[in-house]
């Protein structure tokens, strides 16, 4: 097995890591990536081939917003926004999720 430096994100948490960065703020695409990798620690890097299609999905659902704005570099960008129904996925997704890791851990400190 290869070495890796950066870890993989898990299958369908992308869109529950995008409604938490957009839970501290209305931000641009890039804003979100650097929020994410700021947030891991450098540990999780997202593309932009996994990042706008996570967007375009989690908008086509509702649990996202976005309009057409000036960045900070006084460049077009789109901004997200999270809706309160995106709230409520959020809340659940965490809940779901410490569900899951609690289990997973469970299961990793097995002994027999």
């Amino acid at each position: 097995m290869a070495d890796r430096t950066r870890d993989d994100l898990l299958q369908g948490t992308l869109d529950m890591l995008v409604l938490k960065a957009l839970q501290l703020g209305t931000m641009h695409g890039w804003g979100i990536t650097e929020r994410l990798v700021q947030g891991s620690k450098n540990a999780l890097q997202v593309g932009q081939g996994s990042l706008y299609p996570a967007l375009y999905r989690l908008e086509r659902q509702g649990f996202i917003t976005s309009a057409w704005g000036i960045s900070e570099n006084n460049r077009r960008a789109r901004f997200y926004e999270l809706t309160a129904t995106g709230r409520t996925r959020l809340a659940s997704e965490r809940k779901a999720w410490k569900r899951m890791s609690r289990a997973v851990e469970l299961i990793l400190a097995m002994t027999e």
